[in-house]
């Protein structure tokens, strides 16, 4: 297993199964003790905030607000700045814990050799 696996999800409730498959990869990994970090950026921006990922339901699917926050817990949720700004999303916009940056600390976490990054 990777030491650390960066997973960015660049889809939002429009796309439900691929949300699913994101956020079972990066909890399933943070349940095996892999270091997790989730980037959410263009619509997967409105994941990090309260409610959203509540009211969606995928049949045969886990709890998708139930896995963001494991991850969360267990690893890190960033939301793109960029992202955020384009949506008028701030800080105080967003759940517990989830930090806001930029590209620039995106490469820090996938540019390592130990690091895996997938992109959804």
């Amino acid at each position: 297993m990777p030491a650390r696996l960066v997973v960015k999800l660049t889809w939002g409730v429009e796309a439900p199964e691929r949300v699913s498959q994101a956020l079972t990869v990066a909890a399933t990994a943070a349940a095996a003790d892999v270091e997790v970090s989730l980037w959410l950026t263009g619509d997967a921006t409105y994941l990090a905030t309260a409610g959203v990922l509540e009211r969606v339901n995928l049949p045969h699917a886990g709890d998708l607000a139930e896995l963001r926050d494991l991850i969360a817990t267990e690893g890190r949720v960033t939301v793109c700045s960029q992202c955020a700004a384009r949506r008028d999303l701030t800080s105080a916009d967003l759940l517990d814990g989830v930090r806001v940056a930029g590209t620039g600390a995106y490469l820090e976490e996938i540019l390592p050799a130990e690091a895996t990054a997938l992109v959804y």
